[in-house]
C-alpha cells in the first residue's frame, strides 16, 4: 500500500491558492491496484481514511478540470472547491468491481459540479433553468468567443447538434447577451441620467389573489395526478419511485435497495426506469 497521505494538507483554497496547487501536486499519485484496495475497504467497511486518501490523490486533477472553466470570470478556487465537492461524490458512489480508474468515473462528477456553480453564480438573473438551456449555456459560451453573434446558419446547426429548436438558440443568445440591470435603480442617478428602474414599473404579482388560487389549484392537481400515477404502479415499484424520487429524507441507492429486495442493483434500476414510464405515460394522459 502507498505510504499514507499527510494530514496537514491546506484543503481550502481560499487561503492561498497558489499554495494549495503546489500541495496537492506535491501527493502521491495511487496506482490502480492500492486504488482498487482503497475503494473495496470505503465501500464494503465505510473506511472514511480510505475515502480521504482517494480524495487526496485525486485533487490535482480537479484542478486541471477547473482550469477550463476560467473564462465565466468566477474565482478559480470556488471552482476548485465545487469540483472537489463533485470528486467527494463520486468516491461515494465509485465501484472498483468496474475496473474504471476513479478520476475517469470522477470527471463526469467534477464538471457537473462545476456546471451547476457557475450557472447558479454567472448572473444575477438565471440565464439557464431547462436541461436544453444549459446545454446550450456552455456551446454558446465557446460560440461567442470565436464568432460574437451567430449567423442563421450557425443557428441551424447547432440547434440540429444539440436537438433543440433554433428559436431556444436564439432566446439563449439574447438572454447572454443581456446585462444585469438593478431593481431598484442606480443610487446616484440624477435627472440627467435618470433611467426608469424595473422597481418603479413592475407589479409585484406575488399575492395576486388570482395568482395564488391558481396557483394552488395548479398544485393540488398535480398532487393528485401523482398520487393516481403512484396507484397504478406495483406494490415494489411504487415503494422505490416513493423512496428514490419522493421522499424528503436521505434517499437509498440503488444497492441500498437491492440488498433489502434480494435483487441486484441493476434490476433495480430497470424497475425504477420502468416505473417512471409509466408514471409519465399517466401523468402527460
Amino acid at each position: 500500500m502507498s505510504q499514507m497521505l499527510p494530514v496537514a494538507i491546506p484543503l481550502h483554497p481560499e487561503r492561498g491558492l497558489t499554495a494549495y496547487v503546489r500541495a496537492v501536486n506535491a501527493l502521491p499519485i495511487l496506482s490502480a491496484a492500492d486504488e482498487r484496495k482503497l475503494a473495496r475497504r470505503y465501500r464494503k467497511q465505510n473506511d472514511l481514511d480510505a475515502a480521504r486518501q482517494l480524495i487526496l490523490a485525486n485533487l490535482r486533477y480537479v484542478v486541471r478540470i477547473a482550469r477550463g472553466f476560467a473564462g465565466y470570470g468566477l474565482p478559480q478556487a470556488d471552482l476548485i472547491q465545487e469540483g472537489n465537492i463533485g470528486l467527494m461524490k463520486a468516491v461515494k458512489h465509485y465501484d472498483p468491481a468496474h475496473k474504471v480508474r476513479l478520476m475517469s468515473f470522477a470527471v463526469h462528477w467534477i464538471r457537473a459540479e462545476i456546471y451547476d456553480y457557475i450557472l447558479r453564480n454567472w448572473r444575477i438573473v438565471k440565464v439557464a433553468t431547462t436541461k436544453a438551456q444549459r446545454k446550450l449555456f456552455f456551446n454558446l459560451r465557446k460560440s461567442r468567443e470565436r464568432l460574437g453573434w451567430m449567423r442563421r446558419s450557425e443557428v441551424d446547426a447547432m440547434a440540429e447538434d444539440l436537438r433543440v429548436a433554433p428559436e431556444t438558440v436564439q432566446e439563449m443568445e439574447s438572454r447572454m447577451a443581456s446585462v444585469d440591470v438593478p431593481f431598484d435603480g442606480e443610487v446616484d442617478a440624477d435627472e440627467e441620467n435618470f433611467h426608469a428602474a424595473p422597481a418603479g414599473y413592475l407589479q409585484d404579482m406575488r399575492y395576486n389573489p388570482e395568482v395564488l388560487v391558481t396557483k394552488s389549484d395548479n398544485e393540488n392537481s398535480r398532487e393528485e395526478q401523482v398520487s393516481e400515477a403512484l396507484a397504478s404502479l406495483d406494490n415494489r415499484s411504487r415503494d422505490i419511485i416513493q423512496r428514490r424520487w419522493l421522499n424528503e429524507d436521505e434517499k437509498p441507492t440503488l444497492h441500498d435497495l437491492a440488498k433489502e429486495y434480494g435483487i441486484s442493483a441493476e434490476r433495480v434500476r430497470q424497475i425504477e426506469a420502468k416505473a417512471l414510464t409509466v408514471m409519465k405515460e399517466k401523468l402527460s394522459a
